[in-house]
């Protein structure tokens, strides 16, 4: 069974920072896209960033030059260190992965359970 599980959140000031992390577990044979999302209140989900196999990386306008993804294969771990926090980063941000599993062919898509990131202003 396949869990991807998120910690690092919490609350910080403005200005502050926060690293997020995401663990992979499971019987996968290989790591597609990684990425992560959020989803603020009233709001639809969207993407913050986003990494591939090879480590090619995108970002929202909004976090570009403050957020960082990367990846660490040997941990089956993504990361994502936020720097200067604004209040309107607050939101339920949630680790998204799409694996290929140990027999299977076709990569799917897998989901965390959120962490909550709480920005005071």
């Amino acid at each position: 069974q396949v869990q991807l599980v998120e910690s690092g959140g919490g609350l910080v000031q403005a200005g502050g920072s926060l690293r997020l992390s995401c663990a992979v577990s499971g019987s996968i044979f290989s790591f597609n896209a990684m990425r992560w999302l959020r989803q603020a209140p009233g709001k639809q989900r969207e993407l913050v960033a986003a990494i591939t196999s090879d480590g090619s990386t995108n970002y929202l306008d909004s976090v570009k030059g403050r957020f960082t993804i990367s990846r660490d294969n040997a941990k089956n771990t993504v990361y994502l260190q936020m720097n200067s926090l604004k209040h309107e980063d607050t939101a339920v941000y949630y680790c998204n992965a799409d694996l290929i599993l140990r027999g299977g062919f076709v990569a799917k898509e897998y989901w965390g359970q959120g962490t909550q990131v709480t920005v005071s202003s």
